[in-house]
C-alpha cells in the first residue's frame, strides 16, 4: 500500500469520526449562527412595538442611564452600549457583563431603555428567552447555553471542523478542480451515491466559507481555553465602583481624541482598573474594519490614557479586527447575509450527509 493511499484512509477515518461526533453540535450552530446573521432586523420585527420610541426633546444624559442601570444591577463586571448610531426613534441597548462565581452560566444580561424617558422596556439573562429571543440565541450559538464549560465545547467544535476540512480535503484531493470547474455533476444510481456526490461537491465549493467561519469563531472563543479564565469565572464580580466623571464628559473627551469617528460600540466601566472606551470607524474605512479604531478614557482623571488608530495598527491586528465582521457577515449588504445565511446552513447538512454515509458505510 503506497503511503498516500494510507494518508488517505487514515484522513478518511478521522473526516468520519469528526463528522460523526460533532454532526448534532454543528447543525445547531450552523442554524442558530445563520440566524443571527439577520439578528437586529429579526429582533426589531419581533419587538417592534416596544423598541421604537417617541422623540420628545433630547435624550437624557448618558450619565444618567449609566447610574440607573448601575443602581438595578449593583455587581456588574462592565455595561456595553451596543447601539450609539441608533436612529433616534429606537431604544437604546445596553449588554451587562454579569459574574455570578458559578462555571455553569455564561453571564451576560441585557436591558433596553427609551433614552427620552428612562423607560425601562426590556430587561434580563441572555439565558431566558425573556426579554429577547435572539439574544438567547446569540448566547446559545457561542456556548449551547452551558456555560463556561459550553463556551469551551463550542471552541473545541470550531477546531473539530477545521480538521474535518482538512481531512476532507485530502480525501477529495483530485476531484477539486473539476468540482469548482462544474465537471462534477451531483449524480448517482443510487442514494447512497447521490449523497456522497453531494457530500462532496457542496464541502469544496464551501470549503474557504467554512475555514474563515470556523477559524474566527474558534479565534474569538480562544480565551476559553485559558486555565486562569476559568478561576477569574469562580469570584462573583464584586460591587460597582462608578466613575467620578459623568459618562457625557468621558465621551466628549473621548469624541475630542478622534473628531470623524462612527462609534459603533461605548464600553462603560463599573470596575476599579477599567477604561472608558469608544470604537468604530473613520469616514473611507471598509465596514469590515468597523472596530478597528478606540479612544479609551481614564474615569479616575478624566483623561484620554490611550488612542489606537487602525491605520497604526500591525498586519496581524488588522486582520483580526476583521474576524467578528467576517464570522457574523455584518460588513455586507443583504445580499450579502444571504449569502452567509444559506452557506451557515451547509454545514448543518453535510454533517447529515456524512452521517448518512458512515452508517450506510458501517452497517451495509
Amino acid at each position: 500500500m503506497s503511503a498516500m493511499k494510507k494518508i488517505t484512509q487514515m484522513a478518511f477515518a478521522l473526516h468520519s469520526w469528526l463528522g460523526l461526533i460533532s454532526g448534532i453540535f454543528l447543525l445547531l450552530l450552523g442554524l442558530s449562527g445563520s440566524a443571527l446573521v439577520f439578528m437586529k432586523e429579526i429582533d426589531q420585527q419581533l419587538n417592534a412595538d416596544r423598541l421604537q420610541v417617541h422623540p420628545a426633546g433630547p435624550a437624557l444624559p448618558l450619565d444618567k442611564l449609566y447610574r440607573q442601570i448601575a443602581g438595578r444591577h449593583p455587581n456588574l463586571a462592565g455595561i456595553a452600549w451596543l447601539n450609539p448610531d441608533a436612529p433616534a426613534d429606537r431604544a437604546w441597548e445596553f449588554r451587562l457583563y454579569q459574574n455570578d462565581g458559578k462555571l455553569s452560566t455564561y453571564d451576560l444580561g441585557m436591558i433596553s431603555i427609551n433614552p427620552y424617558t428612562g423607560e425601562i422596556i426590556r430587561e434580563g439573562r441572555l439565558r431566558d428567552f425573556n426579554p429577547s429571543l435572539m439574544h438567547w440565541i446569540l448566547q446559545f450559538h457561542w456556548s449551547f447555553q452551558l456555560g463556561i464549560p459550553g463556551l469551551l465545547l463550542a471552541t473545541i467544535f470550531g477546531m473539530t471542523m477545521l480538521l474535518s476540512m482538512l481531512t476532507g480535503l485530502i480525501i477529495y484531493r483530485k476531484y477539486v478542480w473539476r468540482v469548482l470547474l462544474f465537471r462534477v455533476p451531483i449524480k448517482g444510481k443510487n442514494w447512497r451515491t447521490r449523497t456522497s456526490s453531494l457530500h462532496r461537491v457542496i464541502g469544496i465549493w464551501t470549503l474557504l466559507f467554512n475555514v474563515i467561519i470556523f477559524f474566527t469563531g474558534f479565534w474569538m472563543n480562544m480565551f476559553s481555553m485559558d486555565p486562569g479564565y476559568w478561576k477569574k469565572q469562580l469570584t462573583p464580580a464584586a460591587a460597582n465602583t462608578l466613575s467620578t466623571h459623568s459618562m457625557d464628559s468621558l465621551l466628549a473627551e473621548a469624541k475630542g481624541a478622534m473628531p470623524g469617528l462612527m462609534i459603533r460600540n461605548i464600553y462603560l466601566p463599573t470596575q476599579p482598573g477599567k477604561d472608558f472606551r469608544i470604537s468604530g470607524m473613520l469616514h473611507g474605512e471598509l465596514p469590515l474594519f468597523h472596530n478597528g479604531n478606540s479612544v479609551s478614557v481614564d474615569p479616575i482623571s478624566g483623561k484620554r490614557s490611550s488612542l489606537q488608530r487602525f491605520e497604526d495598527l500591525g498586519f496581524w491586528a488588522k486582520l483580526e479586527s476583521t474576524f467578528m465582521p467576517l464570522h457574523t457577515g455584518s460588513f455586507g449588504n443583504t445580499g450579502v447575509k444571504v449569502f452567509y445565511v444559506i452557506l451557515g446552513l451547509l454545514p448543518g447538512l453535510m454533517s447529515i450527509t456524512g452521517a448518512l454515509l458512515f452508517f450506510r458505510r458501517r452497517f451495509s
